[in-house]
């Protein structure tokens, strides 16, 4: 009996230690995300190049999430990731806009909401892939 104890508490503890990186990967799969956003973000701006989410909301959301995607894909091939599970991560910065453009597009929402809905639905999205690769994304 006190052979068993100390194998189940060692593999409750390395479980809790594979969530827990999984949750830090997480994490950095957002600093990323924003990092990449504010930098090139700055960098379209400074080049007199940004779109305006007032004017156009689509074409503002695109380069946003592009900016996004890349900031996440440099820091995932940087962690050894294969593209294919970068290609899933960046997939869910843009998989937000399908059915928010035709509700713009019908006047249903504006841009603002747009940005907010997409953001908002990012983070699941970014969660889902994730746990599509659960082994992946624990080491």
């Amino acid at each position: 009996m006190t052979h068993t104890t100390p194998v189940r508490h060692t593999g409750r503890r390395t479980a809790t230690r594979r969530w827990g990186r999984f949750a830090l990967h997480y994490l950095e799969m957002v600093i990323a995300m924003f990092a990449g956003m504010f930098a090139l973000g700055l960098l379209w701006s400074a080049a007199g190049v940004a779109p305006s989410s007032a004017h156009d909301p689509e074409l503002a959301y695109l380069l946003m999430a592009f900016d996004m995607s890349a900031g996440m894909a440099v820091w995932m091939r940087v962690r050894g990731h294969a593209w294919a599970p970068i290609l899933e991560m960046c997939g869910a910065m843009f998989v937000p806009v399908v059915p928010l453009f035709p509700l713009l597009w019908l006047g249903l929402i504006d841009g603002m909401a747009l940005m907010v809905a997409a953001h908002v639905a990012m983070f699941p999205l970014m969660l889902a892939a994730m746990l599509r690769r659960r082994d992946e994304y624990a080491h």
